[in-house]
């Protein structure tokens, strides 16, 4: 496929707002891709040239861009960043300055030369890269040149996601969206949209029959559910195992002797460079491979107590590991087991997990398995639960005992058990929400330029208000904020936010990027959010730089959370 044929595509896309249209455009893409492109062009779309967990990127800003725009259209740098301002998208702006000759490239060649990009390094590498992108520009028409320099700044501007292609294979393969939920089962194993989309080009659906977890290759981490009460765990759940809930940084460690250990976070970034102690590892376990599933969490060298989830994610800084790893270091207890072997654990009880689990890591300075008690008993549950907010953690983890690893599911085989209802008038547990946007600062905050957050939950693929925060944020995280949200600002409502009520428009919006925890009293319905629901006295508890908007509480969620909170009234 030529690249000016994607780039029409793509057109369509970017003028499409209806979800199913976008799945039946993307559907015939793919049909008309060869099988040897069509992973390519599933990186392409989300902005990339490799899987969303391989440590490849473009790092690269709207300067370098400027410089290849003008190096590629023999105009100035300063005439770039002209229309830039003028037309407020590079993309726009680099259409707007095509010479208007140009020929064509396929599809796979700009491929290659975007990851030729992107892997560029050393000495004089800036000017390399800036010669290599101009020489594409040159090469394409003007509608290509839009979407070519969006790609290394991660703006295709697209507004879907990955499940959003999965929907579209199924609809290329069926004519429908019937074989979505075995293609998000897979994605869930192997999460590579390119890897899936290329496999069942060549074989159909049952090419996916021998996707199995793989050590190097990400698993999707198994999520949790509420339950208001430790006796209706009980009932919904029967024999369930218990663990220490702490404030830490989810871990899936994956370690292949004699050759390397890498790390992953939740939302599948490589965190390997986060934990440098982790090289010393292999003392702590006996196997040759294995997958582990577990949670960072930093301790106080001076009394061995375990820190904030703020402390420890000092790791996730680009600069001066080695020190942190010192100031913070590190204990990772390990809670699941998910490949050992060669063997794939994931369908294997919980209950034979732990077993395989307690064989295969031998506790010391870096690994702990977490402690757990086994119990049927709400009151024993309850206890524990307790004990564990007495030792200053954030509860406990309930799970069920026979239940197999379920990869990116949030169903009732495990449950976080934060606060039972009733016992204060907060709500249980918190809620993970995306900033929409900001307002400026009043009083004293009228110097920092923010004074409050709009924040909203997941509906779908968009997101809808849930409430303002204007509470829980100290003067230094408020700079913070400011400046980590300038950097995302955009002048216009990005179309992945719906159902904003005019009274609550901010005053600069953002790309949903940042995602914040936030606590309160309870929730109310509300004609006013597009959630339906409000959150009363919200409260922020924290920045959750290891969780992406994908991953931020659901509508349903919420709806859930009022549910048991009004059953909880009515007894």
């Amino acid at each position: 496929m030529q690249f000016s044929r994607l780039a029409s595509y793509l057109n369509s896309l970017e003028e499409t707002s209806s979800r199913n249209a976008i799945t039946e455009i993307l559907a015939t893409l793919f049909a008309e891709a060869e099988a040897d492109e069509i992973g390519k062009l599933c990186y392409l779309l989300q902005g990339r040239v490799c899987p969303l967990y391989e440590a490849i990127e473009f790092g690269v800003a709207e300067k370098f861009i400027f410089r290849a725009i003008a190096s590629a259209y023999a105009t100035d740098p300063d005439e770039v960043a002209n229309q830039f301002k003028k037309l407020g998208d590079i993309g726009k702006a680099a259409e707007t300055l095509h010479s208007g000759r140009a020929s064509d490239m396929h599809v796979s060649e700009v491929f290659v030369r975007l990851y030729d990009l992107a892997t560029t390094g050393g000495v004089g590498s800036q000017e390399r890269k800036i010669g290599q992108l101009a020489d594409v520009l040159k090469r394409v028409n003007a509608m290509s040149s839009r979407y070519i320099v969006r790609i290394p700044l991660d703006k295709l501007r697209l507004g879907f996601s990955e499940m959003t292609i999965l929907d579209s294979l199924s609809w290329m393969l069926a004519g429908n969206k019937s074989l979505r939920p075995r293609l998000e089962e897979v994605y869930n194993v192997r999460p590579d949209i390119g890897f899936i989309a290329e496999t069942v080009k060549r074989e159909g659906i049952k090419g996916l029959s021998h996707v199995r977890a793989r050590v190097g290759s990400p698993v999707l981490s198994q999520l949790s559910q509420r339950l208001p009460t430790a006796d209706e765990m009980i009932e919904k759940m029967g024999t369930v195992a218990v663990e220490p809930k702490y404030d830490g940084v989810r871990v899936e460690l994956h370690f292949k002797r004699g050759k390397w250990v890498r790390t992953f976070s939740r939302n599948l970034e490589d965190t390997t460079a986060m934990f440098p102690e982790l090289s010393e590892v292999g003392k702590e376990i006996h196997a040759d491979e294995v997958i582990l599933d577990g949670e960072a969490v930093g301790l106080d060298p001076a009394t061995g107590k375990t820190v904030s989830f703020q402390e420890t994610t000092t790791r996730k800084r680009k600069h001066n590991i080695e020190l942190f790893s010192k100031s913070v270091p590190l204990k990772f207890f390990i809670f699941d087991i998910l490949y050992k072997n060669g063997e794939d654990l994931l369908e294997v009880p919980l209950s034979e997990r732990r077993k395989i689990l307690e064989a295969t890591v031998k506790p010391g300075t870096l690994l702990a398995v977490t402690p757990q008690m086994v119990t049927d008993s709400a009151q024993k549950l309850r206890q524990y639960h307790d004990d564990q907010l007495k030792k200053g953690l954030e509860g406990a983890m309930v799970k069920k005992w026979d239940s197999p690893y379920e990869p990116g599911r949030r169903g009732f085989s495990w449950v976080k058990f934060k606060e039972e209802e009733g016992k204060t008038g907060k709500l249980t547990d918190t809620i993970d929400a995306v900033v929409m946007g900001y307002y400026a600062g009043e009083g004293k905050r009228t110097s920092f330029g923010i004074g409050a957050l709009l924040v909203g939950v997941r509906t779908g693929e968009q997101f809808v208000t849930v409430t303002k925060i204007g509470t829980g944020v100290s003067d230094d995280l408020w700079k913070e904020l400011k400046k980590k949200l300038h950097a995302i600002h955009t002048r216009e409502m990005p179309s992945a936010y719906t159902k904003v009520n005019k009274a609550l428009i901010p005053d600069v919006w953002v790309s949903p990027q940042v995602v914040v925890e936030l606590a309160g009293d309870d929730l109310t319905k509300s004609p006013n959010h597009g959630a339906g629901y409000a959150v009363r006295f919200p409260r922020l508890v924290k920045i959750r730089t290891d969780k992406t908007p994908a991953q931020v509480t659901t509508v349903k969620e919420l709806t859930q959370m009022f549910d048991n909170q009004m059953n909880h009234t009515k007894k």
